[in-house]
């Protein structure tokens, strides 16, 4: 029998070892995770009783095959959810589908909602063309908006940094209020130091004519209309966070058969002299243990994987090595109340602001943006109704000032800011803290980035191994396209097909994945 070793119990990890084992009784499965829980960046974090989600995880997908693997392993509700009970909101519902009051086992339909918080304003993400938007311009921002994006549409910029990819697509105006600082906070580098595919990735065609043409298109009633991804209404959610999906599917992968050797850190990745990678090293409770096999699936960052390896060349190995990375703090804060004032016509218990996520533009802070878990999922909430539970997220790099603080100073200070902001009114009004740290969160496309070609023409030659996931590409993917890196890895695996190009062009192209009338979304 074949053996598969897969490094890393994340999305992408994780679904290599369930498509292996639901595809084939012929190839054994092993997977190695460095934590002692699964989901990588998508996990869970339970503390008294409230959840955290590490990063705020939407699950949206036009790939049939994602939708139809999330709902064999979280059916969609079939009854309302506690806070659609409360407020006797309306909310599909699937004929059949289990009751989230009852089940655990169940993913739920979600109010997206996220804004900007500017100038101790809202505005919507992406930014509408409401009254309510202009209003909160004034006459002369919105006129400098208005010429500024005239004169992006007339004098195009060349496309070779970030700043120049938004300044395109919404004006210097506006880019310079909701982009340049959130940006450069994020990644600690200015927009123009930064590749544009990165914002090619992440917005996929959204601009401010993609939201001209929703606008109509919603006016008008347009059927079958497309809608880029930024700009959807309502998404899944697993009832306890996005950890629950991997939890999941951890099990199901052990009732297969296959093995999952939590806190065991991949070290040493071992090639022959014909390049295939014979074996792994891995460390277990401070020793060494090596396991060979025959088909290596990587989710670990790339950094740590050629590093690892033995006998790279001189140029992949440099740049595997400066490969930059942007680590992920995030601060639980549990108040009985927000000061932030409910202005939409959406009800939400308590009354609080809609948002799942606000995205905070003041550059006298370090806080990015804030997540209200409330909204996310009511079962995240220990108690819904007396308390809301916030996620303050910040951007770091490991060993920075940040990082090396006491969970003590962090949650003074992520306190001080809240108040700074006006969400609270004093350090008194908080119940409770509770800090969480991610390594290597978000792969960044600078420093040798625009290199990466190079690299990942090298790892190709290496017929065994099979890259998958944000980290195991170097590509800020969402999770269903991590997801399909690993469909297409293991049909790759089973049919003995030696190209990876089909891999490695996951969410490369706008309409990968698109194409066919029925992967089109209407919102309506």
């Amino acid at each position: 029998m074949k053996k598969a070793l897969v490094i890393g119990a994340g999305p992408a990890g994780l679904t290599a070892a369930y498509e292996l084992l639901t595809k084939s009784k012929d190839i054994e499965v092993t997977v190695f995770e460095e934590s002692d829980c699964f989901g990588g960046i998508s996990k869970t974090v339970e503390y008294k009783g409230n959840r955290m989600d590490m990063g705020g995880h939407r699950f949206f997908s036009k790939i049939p095959e994602v939708n139809e693997w999330w709902d064999h392993m979280l059916p969609m509700q079939g009854a309302p959810t506690y806070d659609d009970i409360l407020l006797d909101r309306p909310m599909p519902l699937t004929k059949g589908g289990p009751d989230p009051e009852k089940e655990d086992r169940v993913m739920l339909t979600r109010h997206r909602v996220s804004r900007i918080y500017f100038d101790s304003k809202f505005y919507d993400y992406p930014i509408s063309l409401k009254p309510e938007t202009f209003i909160n311009f004034g006459f002369l921002t919105t006129l400098k908006v208005g010429f500024s994006y005239l004169a992006s549409m007339v004098h195009k910029k060349p496309e070779d940094n970030l700043e120049n990819f938004y300044i395109n697509r919404f004006g210097r105006k506006l880019y310079s209020m909701f982009f340049e600082y959130y940006t450069e906070n994020l990644w600690g580098r200015h927009p123009s130091e930064i590749d544009a595919s990165w914002g090619a990735q992440r917005t996929k065609g959204l601009s401010i004519s993609a939201i001209i043409k929703d606008v109509f298109g919603r006016l008008f009633k347009v059927k079958n209309r497309k809608v880029e991804t930024s700009l959807i209404e309502q998404f899944k959610y697993p009832k306890l966070g996005p950890g629950q999906l991997w939890d999941v599917t951890a099990a199901e992968i052990e009732k297969l058969g296959g093995a999952i050797i939590k806190n065991a850190k991949v070290t040493k990745i071992h090639k022959n002299a014909g390049n295939m990678i014979t074996s792994l090293t891995y460390e277990k409770d401070g020793a060494e243990h090596t396991m060979e096999g025959d088909y290596f699936i990587s989710s670990m960052p790339i950094k740590d994987l050629v590093g690892g390896m033995n006998d790279v060349p001189a140029d992949p190995a440099r740049i595997a090595a400066g490969l930059p990375y942007r680590d992920y703090m995030t601060l639980g804060v549990l108040v009985p109340k927000l000061n932030l004032q409910n202005k939409t016509n959406l009800k939400t218990v308590s009354n609080i602001v809609p948002d799942c996520w606000v995205y905070v533009q003041d550059r006298t802070v370090k806080l990015g943006r804030f997540q209200i878990y409330n909204n996310w999922s009511p079962y995240m909430i220990k108690d819904l109704e007396h308390t809301v539970w916030v996620g303050l997220e910040y951007f770091v790099n490991e060993g920075d000032e940040f990082w090396n603080m006491t969970e003590e100073e962090f949650s003074r200070i992520g306190v001080e800011e809240m108040i700074k902001l006006g969400l609270i009114s004093s350090a008194d009004e908080v119940i409770d803290t509770h800090m969480e740290k991610v390594k290597k969160a978000y792969p960044a496309y600078f420093d040798t980035y625009d290199e990466i070609d190079t690299l990942v023409d090298y790892l190709k030659t290496i017929d065994n191994l099979y890259c998958v996931g944000r980290n195991g590409q170097h590509r800020y993917n969402n999770i269903d396209h991590s997801m399909v890196t690993s469909f297409e890895t293991v049909k790759n695996i089973l049919s003995g097909a030696k190209d990876k190009s089909n891999i490695w062009s996951v969410n490369t192209e706008q309409e990968y994945h698109e194409t066919s009338k029925e992967n089109q979304t209407e919102v309506d």
